[in-house]
């Protein structure tokens, strides 16, 4: 199969998400540069984290409006994989195909840290290799990661089981200490109705060697490959 990464001016977790699918995983995988129009036959996009055009005017704003989010929007509409990473969960929010928007963290600081993760749906492409209820732990880097929806959108969200990462405490349990940025719902992964397209604030890239002390978010990336090669 073939990932897709797309390169924003002020990416700053490209390399290492193409080295994550590339040389971790063996798998094909290229950069697709903002401005083309090309998704050069890729069977998963992935919008990596970092800080596109520098979040001058709100996180991930700018970039949905890049060419390339075009054909990217194109793709999720048809059934394509689409993950968002971070900055990437932002410009999946901007784009609209995701719901809700993304808040300064609550204690307004830049949070860099290992947090946890429990699975709460293990039904979908991206965390089918995992078990609900299970624990990871994955770094985040984030100032606006705090997610946020009304009341319609909560419960909108509950009934389809779109929820599919919370934060939470080595055990698995919800707590207002584990939901570190405030987010509604400890929401940290959420993905769309129809299924193919997933945003998540921690780094599964930086969580995928042991030498980077977890190895947890291979999960998200072999579920991915797993569900490709599955589905064709």
């Amino acid at each position: 199969m073939k990932f897709g990464v797309v390169v924003f001016p002020g990416s700053n977790c490209d390399y290492d998400t193409l080295h994550t699918v590339r040389d971790v995983f063996e798998q094909d995988a290229e950069f697709l540069w903002h401005k083309d129009h090309d998704l050069r036959g890729a069977d998963c996009i992935i919008l990596p984290g970092g800080f596109s055009y520098g979040d001058y005017l709100r996180s991930g704003a700018i970039a949905s409006f890049s060419p390339l989010m075009q054909e990217v929007r194109e793709f999720a509409l048809s059934g394509g994989l689409v993950l968002g990473i971070c900055n990437g969960f932002q410009v999946l929010l901007e784009l609209g195909l995701l719901p809700g928007a993304m808040l300064r963290n609550t204690n307004l600081k830049f949070l860099c840290q290992h947090v946890h993760l429990r699975v709460e749906n293990a039904q979908t492409p991206f965390t089918r290799a995992g078990k609900e209820g299970q624990v990871l732990r994955i770094p985040i880097a984030h100032f606006d990661g705090n997610y946020f929806t009304d009341d319609a959108g909560q419960l909108e969200i509950e009934r389809n089981r779109q929820t599919v990462l919370r934060y939470c405490d080595a055990q698995g349990r919800l707590s207002e200490e584990s939901n570190v940025n405030g987010s509604r719902d400890h929401i940290a992964g959420l993905i769309n109705t129809q299924g193919n397209v997933m945003g998540m604030m921690p780094h599964p890239e930086r969580a995928s060697e042991s030498l980077l002390g977890s190895e947890d978010g291979r999960v998200i990336f072999r579920s991915i490959i797993e569900h490709i090669k599955e589905t064709g």
